[in-house]
């Protein structure tokens, strides 16, 4: 049986030590990650890794226990990103401005939801940019 702190360490080595949300590095971050569970486990979500990802604090805190939020463009609600089961570059892209842009429904409820283009998160970035980290390359 695997430990948590074990388990902790490997879903942030998975991440590439990155929030899988907002793709910020841990390594210039005053806090420590969160493992965020992307089913929350009061609707059942387990503690099993496939249900895991690393997130910084605040990403966790927007996102909470959501797991869709409506589409700004269709007002629809669409489930937010799965860090397991999809493709960031697939529903998201960086801007010239170092904002993160949603490419599809999932996309663009999740930057709204979770506010991934708040100004702090935009300078975050820009330092990233000073020591290579950004822009992160496309988890696979």
């Amino acid at each position: 049986m695997t430990s948590w702190a074990e388990t902790v360490r490997q879903v942030a080595a998975r991440a590439g030590y990155r929030c899988e949300y907002c793709r910020m590095h841990q390594s210039l971050q005053g806090a420590t990650f969160h493992i965020e569970h992307i089913s929350p486990q009061s609707a059942g979500g387990s503690d099993d890794p496939g249900n895991l990802a690393l997130a910084c604090p605040g990403c966790n805190l927007a996102k909470s226990s959501r797991v869709a939020s409506p589409d700004s463009e269709t007002g629809l609600a669409v489930p937010l990103f799965n860090p397991r089961t999809q493709r960031w570059g697939d529903h998201f892209a960086w801007n010239a401005d170092r904002r993160v842009v949603g490419l599809t429904a999932i996309g663009r409820a999740t930057v709204d939801a979770i506010d991934l283009n708040r100004p702090r998160r935009v300078m975050i970035r820009e330092a990233e940019e000073w020591f290579n980290l950004f822009p992160p390359d496309d988890p696979t």
